[in-house]
């Protein structure tokens, strides 16, 4: 909704898959950490294969995100670079981990968290292809907390309301990330 008022859109998750799909940068680095079982008939990353030892082994999810964090955060930033060349008014980063980065304060001006209740989230990661609840629950447990979130959120859209009630909501955040965004701009000039 962000983006039809204007705004600049960097999605860490399309990002990764970029990078992960046949040819892509983090190819190789991911069949060197994982082995050739880690990657598709197709050359891409088999994320069935992954999601399954990212979710039961944390070191397996911690050497992941050692190869994945940092290649979709160097083109997450280039990205934002382009938005803003190209006339972008301020740039949304679309990151689902950014609670369970730790960086969130350090790299961006606000936070904003699109929230639901524990019983939605669930439901919503049951959706995803090839996720049973099971799955779901695993990868629910390894993200930061509701409370987590929202104790790292500058505003928050609860994402349950009605959809005309939710644009309402994202009109007035664009208003005012408009305002912010002039007014860095003018104490930047």
């Amino acid at each position: 909704m962000l983006s039809r008022h204007g705004a600049g859109i960097v999605d860490a998750d399309a990002i990764a898959h970029e990078l992960t799909q046949r040819g892509g940068s983090a190819i190789d680095a991911l069949r060197t950490a994982f082995g050739e079982a880690a990657i598709g008939a197709d050359g891409s990353l088999d994320r069935s294969w992954m999601r399954a030892r990212a979710f039961a082994d944390s070191g397996a999810r911690a050497r992941l995100e050692a190869i994945l964090h940092p290649l979709v955060r160097d083109m997450s930033n280039h990205r934002a670079e382009q938005l803003c060349a190209a006339g972008s008014p301020y740039v949304v980063f679309v990151i689902p981990l950014l609670v369970e980065s730790g960086d969130a304060r350090g790299r961006f001006d606000r936070t904003l968290v699109v929230d639901c209740s524990e019983a939605t989230q669930l439901a919503r990661v049951c959706m995803r292809p090839g996720i049973d609840r099971s799955v779901a629950r695993a990868i629910v447990a390894a993200q930061a907390t509701r409370t987590q979130r929202l104790e790292a959120a500058d505003d928050v859209l609860f994402n349950e309301a009605p959809l005309d009630e939710i644009e309402v909501r994202v009109e007035k955040l664009h208003q005012r990330y408009l305002e912010l965004a002039n007014a860095s701009s003018s104490a930047s000039v």
